[in-house]
């Protein structure tokens, strides 16, 4: 209605008027159905695409119906991303060092005792060179499904005169993920009637707790000083050591011990004559994980690109869709779920409260300069003439406008990269893992099945409960793996007595099987109390997907719910990819 009671109509004098309004409204209403229906492919399984920031921003700010969390909470960190962009990066590494066979060793001789003495009740000299050779065949021959590719010097046990402890490095037999891991096990030696050794026993994963090194040792140059680790490893080209050393290097060791300390500025002089960057405030607070490392991998970016030190808050606040009680909850520690021990030597970073606490002493004395920022114009070039001491980026109270990732947004993409290469998974959850394998002999299969909420919702999965339905698995899997074989089971499914119908044909497999690793006898347990300042920590949510996930992918065969079990598409209805 007009202000003086009139009535606004369309005049029929007027068609090129109405066509043109017309046209408008119909634009509008494609442009409304093409925004609604829009589906953006998963940027976590393209990050070589022409604009990944876009998707991810996408995708972080995004609602999901998926109940089963590693559809939307793993996220894929260095190593991941090393593998997928290099298909040969396993077989490069698996080249880069040997593993060692059974033709390496020598034949051990007859050990008996000398002068032709027999006493079979003495106890073994675990320096022994043949008994060392005897026991790393004995470790080849009983483990086929993995290689190795280092043995160090057995080590004595106190108290116990028939055992010897004897660590390996070792890879899978049929590995995708060029990953190495350590392994320390107690081997028990008995002679026979003409005091030949034998190796009658193998313990259990991580049994020989005497061979295990408190400290991670560095190669040092030319080799044989003091103490080095003595080891046996296959002869190499000399002209390889260096590339050899470098690929070894670059990827993730789980099995060593692990020194995650903060880093600490040795003195005034050295904190007074660096350059720092801090993101403060913002909306990233308690979002999933991998809405906080897309904003954390940013800051990381442009702290490298300015040639700055990051100053980083290693308290995290985990999101509720990760807790069981469905509340955010706050102060966990970033090195409960990432290698901060291989971030802090891959880059310059600095925990957020010793630099504060170093700024308060020395800033005004210094002379010390701040160079505030808070607006995301100020793109990372525009500061990169900056002197001041410390940058720090004030980020507002209104979402999505005060997230951190959006300093790398726009014509910032093409300039900073994320260093996905600095980030990888916690050593001490990758440790879970590899035990779980081990106690598996690296040797089984493995299954992903997503229930829960989406099985209910027959409108968007209308096959999905009836395909993951124990008779339905029985049939599909009967016909890719073998009956018999082992079977690990990473699902949603609250009460794993669903599937024991599966028991009848493989023996099965699922992660509370194996609660031990990290309960409060557990390794996992005591290390994770110490970095949390003697408080327990408890094995959340999204440590546990984690490690059912990374579990599943390394089992030999892994069936996937939406590739080999159901034709339901994953986000339901209409959305499966083209098979073009």
């Amino acid at each position: 209605m007009m202000g003086d009671g009139r009535r606004f109509q369309l005049r029929p004098d007027h068609p090129i008027r109405n066509g043109g309004f017309a046209l408008f409204v119909a634009v509008v209403l494609v442009f409304t159905l093409m925004a609604a229906t829009y589906q953006p492919e998963d940027p976590l399984l393209h990050p070589s695409s022409s604009s990944p920031s876009s998707k991810l921003t996408s995708f972080l700010t995004s609602t999901s119906n998926a109940t089963f969390l590693s559809d939307v909470s793993v996220l894929r960190t260095g190593e991941d991303f090393q593998n997928s962009s290099s298909p040969s990066a396993s077989n490069h590494v698996a080249e880069a060092a040997p593993f060692i066979k059974l033709s390496d060793l020598e034949n051990p001789t007859d050990a008996s005792s000398a002068d032709g003495e027999c006493d079979r009740s003495a106890p073994v000299d675990c320096a022994n060179l043949d008994l060392f050779h005897l026991m790393m065949r004995a470790a080849i021959e009983n483990f086929p499904d993995i290689h190795f590719y280092r043995f160090g010097k057995p080590a004595a046990v106190p108290g116990a005169d028939d055992s010897c402890d004897m660590a390996w490095r070792f890879r899978p037999r049929d590995a995708t993920r060029p990953t190495f891991y350590k392994d320390y096990r107690r081997f028990h030696i008995t002679r026979s009637d003409n005091c030949t050794l034998i190796v009658s026993k193998i313990g259990d994963y991580h049994s020989g707790v005497n061979a295990r090194k408190r400290r991670r040792s560095k190669r040092r140059a030319g080799g044989g000083e003091s103490g080095a680790e003595v080891v046996f490893e296959p002869k190499k080209n000399e002209a390889a050591t260096a590339e050899e050393q470098k690929a070894e290097e670059a990827v993730p060791i789980v099995g060593e011990a692990i020194n995650d300390t903060l880093p600490v500025i040795e003195s005034e002089s050295t904190f007074s004559a660096g350059k720092y960057l801090v993101y403060a405030g913002g909306g990233d607070r308690c979002k999933s994980m991998n809405h906080y490392l897309w904003s954390f991998l940013c800051a990381l970016g442009e702290a490298q690109y300015l040639n700055r030190t990051l100053v980083m808050d290693l308290n995290i606040c985990l999101s509720s869709i990760y807790t069981g009680t469905g509340q955010d909850i706050d102060g966990k520690d970033f090195r409960f779920y990432f290698d901060f021990e291989h971030l802090k030597d891959s880059t310059s970073v600095i925990d957020q409260r010793q630099f504060w606490m170093d700024w308060g002493k020395w800033e005004k004395k210094d002379k010390l300069k701040l160079h505030f920022v808070d607006d995301l114009k100020v793109t990372p070039m525009k500061l990169a003439g900056v002197k001041d001491t410390l940058i720090m980026r004030k980020f507002g109270d209104v979402e999505p406008d005060n997230y951190w990732y959006r300093v790398c947004e726009g014509e910032t993409e093409s300039v900073i990269q994320r260093p996905w290469h600095h980030l990888w998974k916690s050593r001490r959850l990758m440790e879970i893992v590899s035990a779980i394998s081990s106690r598996l002999s690296w040797d089984f299969d493995s299954v992903h099945i997503v229930r829960g909420d989406k099985a209910r919702n027959t409108q968007l999965w209308p096959n999905l409960a009836r395909d993951t339905s124990p008779e339905a698995l029985l049939s599909t899997l009967s016909e890719k793996i073998e009956n018999g074989r082992r079977l690990y089971i990473a699902t949603n499914e609250p009460y794993t007595s669903f599937f024991d119908p599966l028991k009848d044909k493989y023996t099965t497999y699922f992660l509370d099987d194996f609660k031990d690793l990290w309960n409060e006898t557990s390794e996992w347990y005591a290390e994770t109390k110490e970095l949390n300042g003697g408080n327990p920590v408890e094995f959340d949510g999204y440590m546990r997907v984690e490690v059912d996930t990374e579990v599943f992918l390394r089992g030999k065969k892994q069936l996937e719910t939406f590739n080999d079990l159901t034709s339901d598409c994953k986000d339901g209805v209409n959305t499966c990819p083209s098979s073009s």
